[in-house]
């Protein structure tokens, strides 16, 4: 049975995204305090595998965690996939069905970004004087609701942690958009032999000479002239030094084809420095 690690705690839209990629497997469930937690887990052999949040359709990339990827630990990456991030609005129900469903709420209590995430429902449904509170999770943020037992107070979380912490769904999906999706990436020391997909996708981080004017030039030409389609690239600081970067890019191929390495080699020829991720399966959920 394989264990996997994700950050916790118990409720998160990260277990509820890794208990729907492993709903068909026997697997045992690791909540950890932190990301990093959760890789050094895996890497100690604590857990098989790591689940890592790396981008969301409406904040973007998730920094932190790319660059514990890249800089941490050195675990290749397994699987992708794509999770719907759906907000709802948690806690205790009006004393009476007949009454505003809720009126009785004077505070929030959840992250920052999801409370920016649900902006428009709160503007809506709440007063200006509405009172938040922020907190480490969208899970803590139920948790605390469950503890204080006080019906003023609500949380925005998912669904899975008002069944874990015994609280009614006041509103379902209250986010502003409806596309909120946010991607994961599976990561470990043995191969992911559980689902098949017919896409895959390889991931790699090039670091360009300092002496090759261009270099960045080059390397995406390596890639456009074979067609070969990239669906991320984006920099990062290496951390060694002002204006050193790093870029972390996506591949929509996998390793084995012929003209993807041949293109690793053309960019490692001009003295590039390329490290592949990971070369896995991809699923698209959205």
């Amino acid at each position: 049975m394989n264990r996997v690690a994700y950050l916790g705690p118990e409720g998160t839209v990260s277990e509820e995204a890794t208990r729907f990629f492993f709903r068909d497997e026997a697997c045992r469930f690791v909540p950890c305090r932190f990301m990093s937690d959760v890789l050094r887990s895996v890497a100690e052999g604590r857990a098989d595998f790591g689940v890592v949040p790396i981008e969301n359709t409406i904040d973007g990339s998730v920094h932190a965690h790319l660059d514990l990827l890249v800089n941490g630990y050195d675990l290749p990456i397994r699987a992708e996939w794509v999770y719907p991030s759906v907000q709802n609005l948690i806690g205790y129900p009006p004393e009476r069905p007949s009454d505003a469903p809720y009126a009785h709420i004077r505070k929030i209590v959840s992250i920052p970004v999801a409370i920016a995430q649900c902006r428009l429902f709160l503007e809506r449904n709440f007063p200006e004087d509405l009172d938040y509170e922020q907190v480490a999770s969208t899970a803590e943020g139920v948790r605390l609701v469950r503890e204080r037992g006080d019906p003023t107070q609500a949380a925005i979380g998912t669904k899975l942690a008002a069944e874990r912490y015994g609280l009614t769904v006041l509103a379902e999906n209250i986010a502003d958009h409806d596309n909120n999706y946010t991607r994961f990436v599976l990561v470990g020391l043995k191969p992911y032999e559980g689902k098949t997909s017919d896409f895959h996708k390889t991931t790699i981080v090039v670091t360009l000479p300092e002496d090759y004017p261009g270099a960045l030039h080059q390397v995406l030409s390596a890639f456009a002239w074979r067609r070969i389609n990239l669906s991320r690239i984006e920099s990062r600081p290496t951390k060694k030094r002002l204006g050193s970067y790093y870029f972390y890019i996506d591949v929509e191929m996998s390793l084995e084809s012929v003209l993807l390495r041949a293109a690793l080699e053309e960019i490692g020829a001009i003295g590039a420095q390329v490290r592949v991720l990971g070369s896995y399966p991809s699923f698209n959920y959205a």
